[in-house]
């Protein structure tokens, strides 16, 4: 086994061009693709099928919603950013505010300075808005459905993903020539795909380590078997008692509220591993039940 994190970003870099490039091989063959979070791995063949058989619900049920279906990635930038900064300062309210600023350029403040910056930030924030939502509209009338991405800079107007089915992609790209010819003067449109829908849906399989458990069944004062209203309950009163609007002259109250909300969370997601064996009743932190509930399946 390769830990990924602690190898350099080239090897990295190559390693998942190769992985596109199996998942593309096998989407060409017809086949969905349900991704599952980068970095996953099995220990062996046996903890496959326990994958497999946890999850299987889980994982047929998410495949159902996915069945012939792809992502596209759309990323929309400004053709020339410098032009569309020169635009948003002709309007009405920034050039008199400007030309006002000009006329007496002594009387200047660093405050006068910022504002018309933010006022040019301003409008053009809402420029590109403005862009986002028409480019956005028309590929989700063509789509399944829409997932907006964080944008990397101030040249980049919209990232999204979107989810549409294998029959539509062509009325998709035909969609986004149509939007190229309209905008082209002022965008520039990058397509990615298809994608497995890495956006809508990922499978998230985690092993837990007993340790972790151990050390958050502890801080929450349970015993070696419990349920869900008892790890709910444990943790509202360790949040009560520790938290720092309680404890305004205690400075290891905020460290003991996250340690806290840490162990809740800990234990939260050891009895979703535990449903998922079907043990709903009592959640057992006995290091052997431990083993049979160590992976956790859910769909990011």
């Amino acid at each position: 086994t390769v830990d990924y994190t602690k190898i350099g970003r080239d090897a990295v870099a190559r390693l998942l061009i190769t992985h596109q490039k199996v998942i593309e091989r096998i989407m060409d063959l017809g086949y969905t693709v349900l991704p599952m979070r980068i970095g996953t791995f099995a220990e062996d063949e046996a903890e496959v099928i326990d994958v497999l058989r946890k999850g299987y619900d889980l994982i047929t049920s998410t495949m159902r919603k996915v069945v012939d279906k792809v992502e596209v990635d759309i990323v929309a930038t400004w053709s020339d950013l410098t032009s569309i900064i020169k635009e948003v300062q002709e309007e009405k309210e920034i050039k008199e505010f400007r030309e006002q600023l000009l006329a007496n350029p002594k009387a200047m403040t660093v405050d006068d300075q910022m504002k018309a910056g933010l006022m040019v930030q301003k409008a053009l924030d809402k420029k590109r808005e403005c862009y986002a939502i028409r480019v956005r509209s028309e590929l989700k009338a063509v789509s399944e459905a829409v997932r907006e991405h964080d944008l990397m800079d101030d040249k980049m107007v919209a990232n999204c993903a979107f989810l549409l089915e294998k029959l539509k992609q062509e009325e998709f790209d035909k969609t986004v020539e149509e939007l190229n010819a309209r905008f082209g003067e002022k965008l520039n449109f990058r397509c990615v795909g298809p994608l497995p829908p890495y956006s809508f849906y990922t499978l998230d399989v985690r092993r837990m380590q007993y340790e972790d458990l151990d050390w958050a069944k502890k801080r929450l004062g349970l015993g070696d078997f419990t349920t869900s209203e008892r790890i709910t309950k444990a943790y509202r009163k360790a949040a009560f008692s520790s938290h720092p609007d309680h404890n305004p002259d205690a400075p290891q109250a905020e460290r003991e509220l996250a340690d806290a909300t840490k162990a809740y969370e800990i234990l939260t997601d050891y009895g979703q591993a535990c449903e998922q064996r079907d043990s709903k009743d009592k959640y057992s932190f006995c290091k052997e039940d431990f083993e049979k509930n160590s992976i956790l399946i859910t769909v990011r």
